[in-house]
């Protein structure tokens, strides 16, 4: 190591884990730079020129970014050149172009400064939503956003396609562009300032396999290309100047850390059941059919929660019941004979549609407000054609329905009457379904976990919603940085819910999953098979781990676990008999 490093202090620089691994080598610091739009009036005899300018650079635009899919496709595959779907059908979205030109004709600005106005008011819409696959949609928007204007001004793109020898990239953001243009051979590992772990970057730092840190705030203000640091992809961890000591340290860690991921590839192929021999139904959580191969990947046994906003908030209008039903079919039939279950529409609260600003008013509390079944209901002609569309795909493999946000009898009997005048329209169609498709509603809102007695008679399932159900029983906003700290998974009052929720299920015969959050984190696992729940749905890359750990304990230690922790009246307590839990039988090493 230069001795000018030696001399420099460590610092540890605490992000979030996006991909794993141990990387270790000099920085190469990437700022993308802006692009500054000019703002001036056309002159009316130039204006058909200007529309024409505007043709153009999409033109360019899309051929540039075709031949980026091009290029990931040859040296990632396929999957991951599909990350570039969403900016084709950017730069296709008709609202978008069409309320351009609209601001182009009624402003007379120049086209740059109409296209950056239009394009701002989608980012910040989709910048708002909470579910952060979604969220990320928005960088789709702002890196195509960001070619259009390059192409209008005559500007050359950016690119790191040739990085000069072997480098640690760290950079404020990386855009879909900026991510898919990295050179492989050179990039050791990715480091960003902001970002998430659903960010274009991290997809191509897996697909790459090198170690990547998100959410390494202002990073990029402390270093050099040049100096030396040390990426923790396993912890999220980032240290400045490491000492030999340290490198020493994680060059140990390292071969521990690849000697357990051996273990988890050779468990996933083994059944998910505990040593003392009981089953667990380890699901997966999904946002459209393109990750259906890593479901099959890890022998999820079904998909607990197809999320179906994602159909319409990547469109520039509302899908169709044929285009729904190709979704959802190619879900059933790539599983079958396992279940399929698909969620009802949930857009409001953070998941407005950029696209119908007229279907969602602005509302003071929008989480609260008019979003899921309530908007469904509501809107009963983009209703019927999702329900139609869901009992379409039922003729296909196992479907199974669940409506989101239940908040009481009234809203799962009107769905349910609504679901039966679907079904008389396809009757008369003669086209055939699932006639026995299972019904499930969603545990969300506390006042749904009270009744759950009153809701079973109406519904053959429940799946509890985690996020929502901690957030509303707690009246804490997830999204509150000042009061985030107080959202706890293990407050007494989320358990003894949660309990509730399944001992009520169970005595009318009606299983329970749970496809939030804490159904996918290995430490609260045991937690909620000892509560009595019966399956757990996750995102699919935590399904090696919860596999694992599942095969290394026993039920009857999950059970009395729960009982301990029902007991007991500290979240931070609890939480911390957890983790012991978790790590006695999950040793890296």
């Amino acid at each position: 190591m230069p001795s000018e490093n030696r001399a420099k202090p460590e610092v540890i620089v605490q992000g979030i884990s996006a991909s794993q691994g141990i990387a270790y080598g000099e920085i190469f610091v990437y700022l993308q730079s802006q692009v500054e739009v000019p703002n001036y009036q056309v002159d009316p005899e130039k204006r058909i020129d200007e529309v024409a300018r505007f043709d153009q650079a999409l033109l360019v635009t899309r051929q540039q970014i075709a031949k980026i899919q091009s290029e990931v496709e040859k040296n990632l595959g396929a999957d991951e050149a599909r990350i570039f779907d969403a900016h084709l059908l950017v730069l296709e979205d008709q609202a978008l172009i069409t309320e351009t030109i609209r601001d182009f004709e009624t402003t007379g600005r120049n086209i740059e400064t109409c296209f950056n106005g239009v394009a701002q008011r989608y980012i910040q819409a989709f910048a708002k939503i909470d579910d952060e696959y979604l969220r990320e949609r928005a960088g789709d928007i702002r890196d195509v956003a960001q070619r259009v204007l390059q192409n209008l001004l005559g500007q050359a793109e950016n690119s790191l396609s040739r990085l000069a020898e072997k480098r640690i990239v760290v950079a404020n953001d990386l855009s879909p562009s900026d991510s898919a243009s990295i050179d492989r051979s050179a990039a050791l590992a990715i480091v960003t300032d902001s970002g998430s772990k659903t960010s274009h970057a991290v997809i191509v730092a897996r697909s790459m396999k090198v170690p990547a840190v998100v959410g390494a705030r202002d990073l990029t203000k402390r270093v050099r290309t040049g100096d030396r640091i040390l990426v923790d992809g396993y912890e999220g961890i980032v240290i400045l100047n490491p000492s030999e000591q340290t490198l020493f340290r994680y060059g140990e860690i390292q071969l521990q850390k690849k000697s357990f991921e051996q273990r988890l590839l050779e468990s996933i192929r083994q059944p998910a059941v505990t040593r003392d021999g009981v089953d667990v139904k380890l699901m997966a959580n999904i946002e459209k059919v393109e990750e259906l191969p890593q479901v099959k990947e890890h022998l999820a046994a079904g998909i607990g929660l197809f999320r179906t906003e994602y159909l319409y908030l990547s469109s520039a209008r509302i899908p169709t019941e044929q285009e729904q039903f190709l979704a959802y079919a190619a879900a059933a039939e790539a599983l079958k004979p396992q279940p399929v279950i698909v969620r009802t529409l949930d857009l409001g609260g953070d998941k407005p549609l950029a696209s119908h600003p007229d279907l969602f008013p602005h509302e003071a509390n929008p989480f609260m407000g008019f979003r899921a079944i309530r908007f469904c209901l509501e809107h009963h002609q983009i209703f019927r054609d999702q329900l139609r569309a869901i009992l379409l795909a039922s003729a296909h493999g196992q479907v199974e329905l669940m409506y989101p946000m239940i908040s009481g009898v009234d809203e799962l009997v009107r769905a349910n009457a609504l679901l039966e005048e679907c079904r008389v329209e396809l009757r008369a169609r003669n086209q055939p379904f699932d006639e026995k498709m299972a019904i499930g509603a969603m545990i969300e809102i506390p006042s749904a976990a009270a009744i759950i007695d009153l809701l079973a008679p109406h519904c053959s399932f429940f799946s509890i919603g985690t996020n929502d159900l901690i957030q509303y029983l707690l009246a804490i906003d997830r999204g509150n940085e000042r009061i985030a700290n107080l959202y706890e998974p293990t407050h007494p009052a989320v358990l003894r819910t949660i309990k509730h929720i399944v001992d009520e299920a169970h005595r009318f015969g009606r299983p329970v999953g749970v496809c939030g959050e804490m159904g996918g984190d290995p430490v609260f696992v045991p937690l909620l098979l000892g509560l009595g729940v019966d399956s757990l749905s996750m995102t699919p890359s935590w399904l090696p781990t919860v596999k694992y750990l599942v095969r290394a304990m026993t039920m009857a230690d999950a059970r009395q676990l729960a009982v301990e922790a029902l007991a007991m009246d500290s979240p931070k307590e609890i939480y911390a008999k957890c983790d012991a839990f978790y790590r006695a039988r999950v040793k890296v090493g």
